[in-house]
């Protein structure tokens, strides 16, 4: 007997296998799955599917930091959602872009999706999608140079995934709640919140959290003066982020392996980890990142007397910084080429 063809159980067997991939990290694998889902719920007309696959494929081009790709596959969601009167669709697609456009240091672009997103949650009364739209404000708020702001939403968040036995997404905010207290000097905190978020991220395998979390601990080792520490744990998250192939996570890392060895006062290797970020920041488009790389090098170029090449890396940091919305970013560029 021969089993019957059923497009939907097909779509939704193929959209539970590019979640599990996407969870685990395996994001050109999520990225084939939902492609072919796209193509099954336009071919059997399916408006509502059609619109959570692109919203499933706008998130794996984000994780594979894609995000122009990103955000014409939320604008196409969106408008199905809004098509066809999806209110929760339309919430999810409007959060997705405000994610996308914070990715892009387009903060102001970010904050108003995000606002839309928070007002529909909360009128559907969707805790879930509320809290996940919130973690995003946190971050463009720790963003901004406001980490007090960020703390009291990481907070609330915290409670309300307890609520909701969110044990996945809790991870995620204590990771949140450890890299705010960070960023104020409170690394006791810090690493208290950050060691409880390894826990449940070990506990349920979620692999690039674990890896981001790791990251965030040893940058605490490193402002503890505990510099070799630090550099243990950089190389262990090197070699987990390329293992996921999570190109910008590997990034940030070299920059702050670079960092670390500036510590040491190994120079060299300092910036030939700086280099190599660059090249993936700059491959990328990832502006945010390829700046901080860029003020680390004019940093050691100036503190070895090196200042037209200090000069030089100010410089093409001050052209980036006129791109993005990102105040304290741009104040600190200026500061270091009036230092000079």
């Amino acid at each position: 007997m021969t089993q019957s063809f059923n497009p939907v159980q097909e779509w939704e067997q193929r959209r539970d296998q590019a979640t599990r991939y996407y969870q685990q990290g395996k994001l050109q694998e999520s990225l084939a799955l939902a492609t072919k889902n796209l193509e099954l719920a336009r071919a059997i007309s399916d408006r509502a599917k059609e619109g959570y696959t692109l919203n499933d494929l706008g998130l794996a081009h984000l994780g594979c930091w894609q995000p122009q790709r990103a955000l014409e596959c939320f604008e196409q969601a969106l408008l199905v959602a809004q098509d066809i009167s999806n209110a929760r669709a339309e919430a999810t697609a409007l959060s997705n872009l405000g994610s996308t456009y914070s990715r892009l240091g387009k903060f102001s672009q970010a904050l108003k999706y995000l606002d839309q997103a928070l007002k529909i949650f909360r009128r559907l009364q969707d805790t879930q999608g509320e809290v996940s739209t919130l973690n995003d404000v946190a971050l463009i708020y720790t963003k901004l140079g406001e980490p007090k702001r960020a703390l009291l939403l990481q907070h609330q968040i915290l409670s309300m995934r307890r609520l909701l036995g969110d044990f996945s997404g809790e991870g995620t905010t204590l990771n949140g709640l450890g890299f705010a207290y960070s960023i104020l000097g409170q690394h006791g905190q810090a690493l208290e919140f950050l060691q409880e978020a390894l826990s449940i991220q070990r506990a349920v395998k979620n692999f690039v959290g674990e890896a981001t979390t790791m990251n965030n601990i040893a940058s605490v080792y490193s402002d503890l003066g505990q510099p070799k520490q630090a550099l243990l744990l950089y190389y262990q998250v090197l070699l987990s982020r390329r293992a996921l192939q999570d190109r910008s996570g590997e990034a940030t890392t070299l920059n702050n392996i670079g960092y670390t060895y500036s510590i040491l006062g190994n120079n060299w290797q300092a910036m030939k980890f700086y280099k190599q970020a660059i090249a993936i920041y700059q491959e990328l488009g990832d502006r945010l990142g390829e700046i901080s790389s860029l003020l680390n090098m004019g940093n050691l170029y100036a503190s070895t007397k090196r200042k037209k090449k200090a000069l030089s890396c100010y410089q093409n940091a001050h052209e980036l910084s006129q791109q993005i919305e990102y105040q304290p970013l741009s104040q600190k560029v200026q500061q270091q080429i009036d230092s000079l």
